[in-house]
Parts: structure tokens; sequence; C-alpha cells
């Protein structure tokens, strides 16, 4: 699922990928469902390519949402972006994913997740659980 969701530098928010064209993808706005261009000079970059840095190797995007989503009970992160502490943030993501690398993985990072996350969620894309290979054989089987 977050494979079609997409990060484009420069702009804030988080994009749907609806189309692709000649040297261009046509991206949907989650925050205000808006399409437009965006083209192969932006840095566009999938959820499901991104991975938080920790002690032992990097976790997948789609774990570290999968646990928020435990932890939170499925409901938005009640923490406030504005007036949080930084120490408040590294707690948070503390007891989300233990082991992250504290030198690496900095506030702003913390912030950009759940902003994320509760953009995800108050879309109703909640399904952070990546499908297996052979998963995705029997879904064609069973349409077939």
């Amino acid at each position: 699922m977050l494979k079609t969701i997409l990060s484009i530098s420069g702009k804030p928010g988080l994009y749907r990928l609806i189309s692709r064209g000649k040297n261009m993808l046509i991206v949907e706005s989650l925050a205000d469902k808006k399409r437009f261009p965006a083209y192969g000079n932006e840095k566009i970059i999938s959820l499901g390519d991104i991975s938080m840095y920790t002690e032992e190797d990097d976790v997948p995007l789609t774990e570290v949402f999968a646990a928020m989503k435990k932890k939170e009970g499925g409901a938005l992160v009640s923490l406030d972006l504005k007036k949080t502490s930084a120490d408040g943030f590294y707690e948070y993501l503390g007891e989300v994913l233990p082991n992250f690398d504290r030198e690496r993985v900095h506030v702003s990072d913390i912030k950009k997740l759940i902003s994320w996350y509760n953009l995800l969620v108050s879309n109703g894309l909640t399904d952070f659980e990546e499908e297996t290979p052979a998963e995705e054989k029997e879904e064609t089987a069973e349409e077939a």
C-alpha cells in the first residue's frame, strides 16, 4: 500500500500516485485531493522505500507505522508537534522503536514521521503490513 504513497521534496504532505505520463507522474494530494503532475527533476520517493536507522539494521517505514498503529490503537498520534520538546519526541519514538539510532535520527525526522502517520490515518490508509509476493500471487489467482 505504501508503494503508491509518495513524498515530493520541497512540497509538504504526501501524495498518491494516480498515473504515469511521459516524463512525469500524475499525483493527488492526500490533504486536499488536488491532482497535478510531478516531473522527473523533482525528488520523488515512495514511502515503501524509506526506512529508519536503528542500532542494528534499518527498519522499513511500514514496520514503524505498524508499531505506531499498535501503540495508538489505530488512532492519530496525540503529541503536539509544535509544543512537544525534543526529549518528548525521542521518548515517543523510543516507545515505538526502542532500538532506533539516537545519533542519526533527528527531531525533524520524528516530526515528519508523526505528521505522515497522522495524514495516512486521517485518510483511512491504515493497512501498513506489506504483502509478500506469495500473497500477491494468491490474490491475482483468486481474481482470475
